[in-house]
C-alpha cells in the first residue's frame, strides 16, 4: 500500500511540483494551501507524512511563520504523523523552534527534490521502526501479568502506572517503556541499541543519547542503584522481579 503524503504550501506551483514528483515515485499525494484545508484532508483520511511550509500564509493572506509552527505543534499534539518542515530561510533558530514544536526534519528552500525524497523515505522508515517497537512492547506486556513488583515498587503494565507503596510516581511514555523493558529483562545486560528497539523513538541520530537521557530521569525518580552501567556494553536492571 502506498504511503499517503500531505503537502501544505500556499504556493500552488510548489504544491503541483511536489505532487507530480512524489506520485511518480509511487506515493499518494494530497494538497492543502492553508491550515483549514490541511485539517480537512487530515481528518478525512489516514496521512503518513506532512510536508509543511513554515512560512504558511494565514487565511487573511498575511505571511506569518507562526502559522506553520502553530500547525506543527497542533499536529504533534494530535498525532504521531511524520512532519517535515520547509523553511524559506537558512536560519538555525527557525529549525530549532520547528523541531521543538514537534517536527521530525526540515529542508530549506530552494531544495532539491531528490534530497526531499530521501528525507521522506528515511523518516517513513524510522516511523515504521517505531511502530514495530510499539507493537513488540504491547505483545510483551500482554504476555505478562498486569503487575511486576521489584524493590518495593509495583509497575502496573496495563494502566501504565508505577507505585511505591501508596505513592504514584508519574512517568512519561518514554520512561514507562524503558522501565518496562528493564523489568521484562531483569539481571540482563541490555545495549542501547536493544533498548531503542524496545521503546518508541524516531530519532536515529547516533550522537543523540536518547536512552541515556531517559535513564537519567528514571534514576532521579527511582532508586538509582536499580540501573547499573556496564561500561562498553549497556545497562543492567539489578532488581529481583516478581510477577
Amino acid at each position: 500500500m502506498a504511503y499517503n503524503v500531505l503537502v501544505v504550501d500556499d504556493e500552488s506551483v510548489i504544491r503541483a511540483r511536489l505532487k507530480g514528483y512524489f506520485e511518480k515515485e509511487g506515493y499518494r499525494v494530497q494538497q492543502a494551501q492553508n491550515g483549514e484545508q490541511m485539517w480537512h484532508e487530515f481528518n478525512r483520511q489516514h496521512i503518513d507524512l506532512v510536508i509543511l511550509d513554515i512560512n504558511l500564509q494565514g487565511s487573511n493572506g498575511l505571511n506569518s511563520g507562526a502559522d506553520g509552527l502553530s500547525l506543527t505543534r497542533e499536529l504533534r499534539s494530535r498525532s504521531d504523523v511524520g512532519i517535515i518542515l520547509v523553511t524559506g530561510r537558512d536560519e538555525a533558530i527557525d529549525k530549532i523552534i520547528g523541531l521543538e514544536m514537534g517536527a521530525d526534519d526540515y529542508v530549506t528552500k530552494p531544495f532539491e527534490l531528490r534530497e526531499l525524497l530521501v528525507r521522506v523515505k528515511n523518516l517513513l522508515w524510522r516511523i515504521s521502526l517505531v511502530r514495530q517497537a510499539e507493537q513488540k512492547v504491547i505483545e510483551q506486556l500482554e504476555q505478562k501479568d498486569d503487575v511486576i513488583v521489584f524493590d518495593g515498587y509495583a509497575l502496573e503494565l496495563n494502566s501504565r502506572k508505577l507505585l511505591h507503596g501508596e505513592d504514584l510516581i508519574k512517568l512519561t511514555k518514554a520512561e514507562f517503556e524503558l522501565l518496562a523493558a528493564f523489568a521484562l529483562h531483569p539481571q540482563q545486560v541490555l545495549s542501547r541499541e536493544r533498548l531503542m528497539q524496545q521503546t518508541s523513538h524516531r530519532n536515529q541520530d547516533v550522537n543523540d543519547r536518547t536512552i541515556d537521557v531517559i535513564l537519567r530521569r528514571l534514576r532521579n525518580k527511582l532508586n538509582p542503584d536499580l540501573f547499573v552501567t556496564v561500561h562498553g556494553e549497556g545497562y543492567l536492571f539489578s532488581a529481583k522481579v516478581e510477577d
